[in-house]
């Protein structure tokens, strides 16, 4: 597996590519203060400013994110992250999954001062939330750089086919339809989720 490189055309919203080595992290950590309003990724040597989520896309982000804090609060086996956060990958993208969710011990070991910034983590899990508009072919490649990077366990849900992939920390893909229930398995012990009860 591994994430590929792409033209700007076949990214949503803004993409420009960085030329003579591109933004130091701090450089890319200062533009982003200086674009709050805006999300903005890092990947590929390219800065992709993407577009406010739709009312649609954004209510079902909300559902989700509603579900993955109520199992957190429950088991309390570690700390959850809404679409606004950022995270520095081991390959130097800087990403920001419509859901994430780190292990507590693992959140426990980032210095203090670097969870103020883009924490230098892959998450456990992910999860993106397709929109209409979204290229699906991107989603994926964006999928498996997380699980490249180390993330366990990936959700790529897609309302429009109304299915969700689940990829593997071993490389493995299932497409799951929203009718069965997905599992959490070893990474988030214990969270179950049935997608047509809440799209």
């Amino acid at each position: 597996m591994g994430a590929t490189a792409k033209s700007p055309s076949a990214f949503p919203g803004i993409a420009f590519k960085l030329l003579n080595g591109g933004m130091t992290d701090e450089q890319f950590y200062q533009f982003c203060l200086l674009n709050s309003e805006l999300r903005i990724e890092r990947a590929n040597q390219y800065i992709i400013i993407m577009p406010p989520t739709n009312s649609e896309t954004g209510n079902k982000n909300f559902k989700f994110n509603g579900e993955l804090y109520t199992w957190n609060k429950l088991h309390k086996l570690g700390v959850g992250f809404d679409s606004s956060t950022g995270f520095k990958l081991p390959n130097g993208s800087d990403r920001s999954p419509d859901a994430a969710w780190i292990r507590q011990d693992r959140w426990d070991a980032v210095p203090e001062e670097m969870r103020h910034r883009f924490a230098p983590i892959a998450p456990d899990f992910v999860a993106e939330i397709r929109s209409e508009d979204q290229d699906m072919a991107l989603l994926k490649d964006k999928m498996e750089e997380y699980i490249d990077n180390g993330c366990r366990l990936g959700w790529l849900i897609d309302p429009k086919n109304r299915k969700t992939m689940v990829y593997s920390e071993n490389g493995d893909i299932q497409t799951i339809p929203f009718e069965s229930v997905l599992s959490g398995g070893d990474v988030l012990k214990g969270f179950e989720l049935r997608v047509s009860e809440i799209f």
